[in-house]
Parts: structure tokens; sequence; C-alpha cells
């Protein structure tokens, strides 16, 4: 009697799944970095110098103490790069204004002194008027910052500065809005700054017509 055999079914392989694609190393650093610098300027604004640490901006950021300290290894550092690079965000968001809307562009650069950066900046300028190792390179941030935003402002405002008056005319207008910026520190007269920006509108109209 023959042996019945009975047919085997091929066993059913399941296909390997697949794997996303890996962010690259380069990029992760980056992405971590931008985070840092984002959080230490909230923190900043928030809290102020004496109670932003690195550790509250590593939280804040969602990365460990170690991972903030491997980009920035001292909390002079972190701060003051944050503060640039927000400030940079900032200009080229404003180089793509409107530029034939006066108003909107007085309001955009009154807005560089009445935010969350300039507060951030003005706590960090005042440690820095107590804390030697911050002082050298908060002075030469600060200028490189004012020098950039005279620039902006001339190019917005499409000043030329060859014609008498006009430079100082454009440099009191950041000096108001700086003043502004200070002002909105207690209060948020939101309606007083509304109708300031209007008039300063009319008047850079008038001078640099």
């Amino acid at each position: 009697m023959g042996v019945v055999t009975t047919p085997t079914t091929p066993p059913t392989t399941t296909p390997p799944k697949s794997t996303p694609p890996k962010t690259p190393k380069q990029d992760r650093s980056r992405a971590t970095r931008q985070r840092l610098l984002e959080a230490a300027v909230a923190c900043l604004a928030e809290h102020g110098w004496a109670g932003s640490t690195v550790s509250v901006v590593a939280e804040r950021a969602g990365v460990s103490r170690g991972a903030a300290q491997h980009h920035f290894p001292t909390r002079e550092d972190l701060f003051t790069a944050a503060v640039e690079y927000v400030a940079e965000q900032r200009s080229s968001a404003l180089r793509a204004l409107d530029r034939t809307d006066r108003r909107e562009v007085v309001a955009a650069l009154v807005g560089l002194y009445t935010g969350p950066l300039f507060r951030a900046a003005l706590h960090l300028w005042v440690a820095a008027s107590n804390e030697p190792q911050l002082h050298a390179r908060v002075t030469d941030l600060e200028a490189r910052v004012g020098r950039e935003s005279h620039r902006i402002a001339v190019e917005l405002l499409a000043a030329d500065e060859s014609v008498p008056g006009v430079r100082e005319t454009v440099q009191g207008f950041l000096d108001m809005a700086r003043g502004l910026g200070l002002a909105n520190l207690l209060t948020d007269d939101e309606a007083r700054r509304e109708r300031v920006v209007a008039q300063w509108a009319v008047l850079l109209d008038e001078v640099l017509a």
C-alpha cells in the first residue's frame, strides 16, 4: 500500500515592514538648536535673566540639559545666540513687507520694540550691565542689531539719507519706537500706540516725500 502524501502549502511570507526614512543627524541637530534658541528667547522674555537657566530652557525645548550644553557650552553663549537668531528671523520677515503701505511698515517697525524679542533683549542688556562675562558680547550684539534695524528701516521707508535731515528722522523714529517698547513693559496701551503709529506714518510721508 502506497503512502499517501498531503500536498503542503508553501508558508506565507509577510513582506518586511517599510522603515520610515531616518532624519539625517545634521537636520536633527539643526532642529534641536532652533528649538533651544526659540525657547531661550521665550524664557528670557517671560522670566528675565535670573529665572532663565539652561535647565529651564532645555526643559521648555524638550531636550536634555546635556544636549543644550552640547550646542551652547555656556549660558551666555545660549542667550546671546538666541537674541541674535530671533532678530535675524524678524529682519527677514520685515523685508517681505509690502513697502507701498507706509502705515503697515511703521507699525511693523514699531513691533520690533513691542514684542517678546525686545523684552528678551532688554533683560539681556540689564544682565550685561552687571555681568562682566556678558558685557562685551552683548555690547557687540546690540551694535550689530541696531545697525541692521536702521538699514531695514531705511529700505522699507525708501528713505534717501543723502537728503539733509532724513537720517536723523529715521533714527528719531526708531528711538520713538524703542520708547514705546519700554512703556509697553508695564502697560500694553495698544490704542494709544496705534494713534502714535498713524501720526508717525503721516510725518514720515511728509518728510520722505
